[in-house]
């Protein structure tokens, strides 16, 4: 045969008139066993929606003393190999997944919505910069005239940010950074949770509405032993509760003390002064962190999360509902502000927040969140905590919503917090009104506001629907094989309802 006659009779071999899936090019025998078995088609059973959740728990709770037994023997502590945070401190693979080498190094600034051409720019971006155009010689001389005013306003404030945009600086285990480590000090609370160097603020958010739901947490967070340094989480992906296990070593934002050469200290005392100063407690990690100095649930429960989602570079930008779902199990619905039907409707359902629906607010994205309007950073997530109906001392009712700033507290310049009707130290709030909600004034991220501003100044509204052991669940996935040239696809549900009830139908994709 000629060579264009053997070229022609391969390529026929691999293309038909019916398209099929990529891996019918490679043996059989090298996925067989990889691939999950087909669905049969036919009809799907209900179950309790609590069913895949005590299953995953259990499964997760197995894993946890299987993992124990091991560290005993050995006498070692655990260290997860599946998202070794330490041993890939050098590739940040954990950090920023394999696309990040594909990607233009922007130096962002750890913010929710990016780096932005209008926002601060770190000095080692700034020296670069300057070194470039130094080396390139299209500059007349060495000497150039700069603007110091402007110069101030685009460059970080020396707040740590420019050190956050550095990335990490180490990793230490929970009992090396932590005087008195405990896993949870007083219980879970919104006011314990801080977002740290990712732009997780999202999540953040999520997290701090769930606390205010009674035992909700202790769902997620299962099973731990904190003397092997192993812990136990369950999520919810694709429409199944899965279990994941991670080890107990944390990234800081400084680096050790000898990382950069040897110092002279015979008595080890500047060692530990620098250890005391920036790699003890809370402040010390450079993701998200707790209040207390030595509580330690919200950095190891973000990265449970950043594993099974790949990195932490995955879960820096998102919504709100969608980590509410992840940890609930529940149905998001984004709810547009300036469309809504009914306000009477909506704010029942404000009402009985934490109970049958958990909120979340996102301000409009016209800007990054260095910027704010009426104080409000711009591309943010908010939690809703709390809407109270209260009469006023002329008993005229007035509607008030809790909100709370992932962040936990101001930046400093004053973003982060409402400043308008009923915002801290607003004339609206006189004794009678501060006895009765029982409010003080502080820099902790939490603010009211009235049910009409948060509608005027918040652009959407997350409204996850929680389900409990009322409710069934039926599902089924499939897989269509689509053509080059695609027309109608023949794939249809047929969904049969025998008791009467509300229903909540979800089209979601893995």
């Amino acid at each position: 045969k000629d060579p264009q006659q053997t070229l022609n009779e391969f390529w026929d071999s691999l293309i038909t008139k019916k398209p099929g899936k990529v891996t019918t090019i490679f043996p059989p025998s090298l996925y067989a066993n990889l691939l999950p078995p087909r669905h049969k088609p036919g009809a799907s059973k209900g179950k309790n929606a609590a069913e895949s959740y005590e299953a995953a728990a259990e499964e997760c709770r197995n894993k946890v003393q299987r993992i124990v037994r091991e560290c005993e023997r050995t006498n070692e502590k655990f260290t997860d190999p599946d998202f070794d945070i330490e041993g890939d401190f050098g590739t940040g693979n954990c950090l920023k997944g394999l696309l990040s080498y594909y990607d233009e190094d922007s130096g962002g600034s750890g913010g929710d919505s990016g780096p932005s051409s209008s926002g601060p720019v770190s000095l080692s971006r700034l020296r670069q910069c300057l070194s470039t155009l130094n080396d390139s010689g299209i500059l007349s001389s060495p000497t150039v005239s700069l603007d110091l005013d402007l110069l101030s306003k685009y460059l970080n404030d020396g707040d740590g940010s420019s050190r956050e945009s550095r990335g990490p600086g180490s990793v230490h285990r929970v009992d090396w950074i932590y005087e008195n480590p405990s896993f949870v000090v007083d219980g879970y609370s919104s006011s314990d949770v801080r977002q740290g160097g990712s732009g997780d603020c999202w999540w953040i958010a999520a997290v701090a509405t769930l606390c205010s739901l009674e035992k909700l947490m202790d769902k997620v967070c299962v099973v731990r032993n904190e003397e092997c340094g192993v812990y136990g989480f369950v999520f919810h992906r694709d429409g199944e509760w899965i279990s994941t296990v991670i080890d107990d070593n944390l990234y800081l934002l400084y680096d050790d003390f000898d990382t950069y050469g040897d110092t002279y200290d015979a008595s080890g005392e500047k060692e530990r002064k620098y250890k005391k100063n920036h790699q003890t407690g809370s402040d010390a990690l450079y993701f998200a962190k707790c209040a207390d100095p030595n509580e330690t649930w919200l950095p190891l429960l973000e990265k449970a999360y950043a594993k099974v989602h790949g990195d932490y570079k995955a879960i820096s930008g998102g919504i709100s509902g969608e980590a509410v779902e992840d940890m609930t199990g529940g149905v998001t619905t984004n709810i547009m502000t300036n469309k809504i039907l009914s306000k009477e409707r909506l704010w029942k359902e404000l009402l009985n927040v934490n109970k049958q629906f958990i909120f979340a607010a996102s301000s409009p994205s016209l800007g990054p969140d260095n910027e704010a309007r009426r104080g409000l950073a711009l591309s943010h997530a908010y939690s809703v905590l709390k809407a109270v109906e209260e009469e006023d001392e002329d008993g005229k009712k007035v509607r008030l919503v809790l909100i709370r700033n992932p962040w936990g507290r101001r930046t400093w310049n004053g973003v982060g917090e409402w400043n308008g009707p009923w915002s801290d130290g607003s004339k609206e709030w006189t004794p009678y009104w501060m006895n009765k909600l029982n409010h003080r004034f502080g820099d902790d991220g939490e603010f009211w506001m009235s049910y009409d501003d948060l509608r005027s100044k918040f652009d959407m509204l997350d409204r996850t629907r929680l389900f409990d052991r009322e409710w069934t669940v039926v599902q089924q996935w499939t897989s269509v094989n689509v053509a080059w040239v695609t027309g109608y696809l023949n794939t249809k549900f047929l969904v049969e309802i025998k008791t009467a009830g509300p229903t909540v139908f979800v089209l979601s994709q893995v």
